[in-house]
């Protein structure tokens, strides 16, 4: 039986309180809302370090603290690593207690992304969390609300609606922004992101069936790695860097790819307050617990705007932004005359946050904030629902449920084991 437990604050304090006796009280709170100076350095901790935790242990105006695995093997290698006074744990609970730590940065599995960046939170600490934002819709409504009600700083790490030339368009997004917002192409628009167009869906994350369960090592705790996942035996491919093949932790390469590809496509769509109306899925019938490839996903949005996943590249000559008067390809090419002087005569789109320290600091928004990073997840997750069920699901944005479909509607907020459970 699952056990609901009906607040989730009280929770993490008790847990904390049990483990410790220690109150959490953040530094930033002891002297009160702007205690950090401009010029202060702030303080983190990686939560998961054996996979996208390496890239993060350095980073814009920070110290590390503490990391965090629950791999003894991961561990120890990075304290090796990192060196000086940084200090190492298995449970991340006991580094939300820390009074001394800013940031969590949390480059766990997704199945661990929402309810880190709740807990860390109720504990006072702002985050900086990998993509995808969560595993699934439900989980993202709640980062957004805890963000609010404490008053915390949020970063998604995926950049490109900010800074970066965009994977195969060659140009930052700012300047598709721009052709878009001068009205050159039309409206609606549609948008192809295909191994045509320059992006790639790694179908390489898929699970395996029927795997033979093992003994679980004796320096991995698989009991927290799991932690609000189902329970399921112990094998190695489900875990690590094998583990976005199975439904229980991510979605295979839509849930890897799909926010860093998608989340731009919002931005100069200028959509990020809302999500499309409709998801429709060509693809083969998935399996219960292990993500296979599919062939084609396509969103569309109530003005009839469409995001199109093409999986198997199907359209050879597929342009990457299509609208009723102009087309942009693959290598920003263009069939707008003189697309670079459009761009030179339109404004720079709205400033944004840039930099994660200093959102931190200011207590301004960064630019891919719990938001709009919520909207970009929910697409991501809309997708990996309508390919669990198999079949085109209609979808209420404000709502923020699918429309007549009960079945559809369990895959927004699904159970979590025992006293995980919010």
């Amino acid at each position: 039986m699952m056990k609901k437990t009906n607040d989730r604050r009280g929770f993490v304090k008790k847990t904390l309180a049990i483990a410790t006796g220690i109150t959490i009280v953040p530094r930033h709170v002891l002297g009160g809302v702007n205690f950090l100076a401009p010029s202060d350095q702030l303080t983190k901790a990686v939560i998961g370090v054996g996979g996208m935790g390496q890239g993060h242990l350095n980073y814009e105006d920070t110290k590390l603290l503490a990391i965090c695995d629950a791999d003894g093997q991961h561990l120890a290698k990075t304290l090796q690593k990192v060196g000086g006074d940084v200090k190492g744990y298995r449970d991340f609970r006991e580094v939300l207690q820390r009074p001394d730590i800013d940031i969590i940065h949390i480059a766990t599995p997704p199945h661990w992304h929402g309810i880190m960046s709740v807990m860390a939170a109720e504990a006072g600490k702002d985050v900086w969390c990998e993509k995808p934002m969560t595993r699934t819709i439900g989980e993202g409504k709640r980062v957004v609300e805890a963000m609010k009600v404490h008053g915390k700083m949020f970063r998604l790490n995926t950049w490109f609606r900010f800074k970066d030339n965009f994977y195969g368009m060659g140009t930052p997004v700012k300047n598709l922004k721009k052709v878009v917002d001068s009205g050159a192409l039309g409206w609606p628009l549609k948008v192809t992101i295909s191994g045509v167009t320059g992006f790639n869906w790694k179908f390489y994350w898929v699970g395996k069936e029927n795997l033979k369960p093992q003994n679980v090592p004796e320096h991995f705790d698989y009991n927290m790695w799991l932690g609000p996942a189902p329970e399921k035996p112990y094998h190695p491919h489900r875990t690590h860097s094998t583990f976005r093949g199975y439904w229980d932790y991510d979605g295979g390469g839509l849930g890897d790819m799909g926010q860093h590809y998608i989340d731009p496509v919002q931005y100069f769509l200028g959509k990020d307050n809302t999500s499309p109306v409709k998801v429709e899925v060509d693809a083969p019938q998935q399996h219960y617990d292990a993500i296979g490839a599919w062939r084609k996903i396509t969103y569309t949005y109530a003005d009839g705007c469409q995001i199109i996943l093409d999986g198997e590249n199907r359209d050879k000559d597929a342009a990457y932004i299509e609208g009723p008067n102009g087309k942009i390809y693959n290598g920003f090419k263009s069939t707008i005359p003189n697309v670079q002087g459009l761009i030179d005569s339109m404004p720079d789109p709205e400033e944004q946050i840039g930099t994660f320290s200093e959102a931190v600091k200011t207590r301004q928004k960064f630019a891919l904030n719990e938001e709009n990073g919520h909207r970009s997840a929910t697409i991501v997750n809309m997708g990996i629902i309508a390919l669990r069920l198999g079949r085109t699901l209609e979808f209420d944005s404000e709502k923020q449920e699918f429309i007549n479909d009960e079945e559809a509607n369990r895959l927004i907020n699904q159970p979590m084991r025992s006293s995980w459970a919010y």
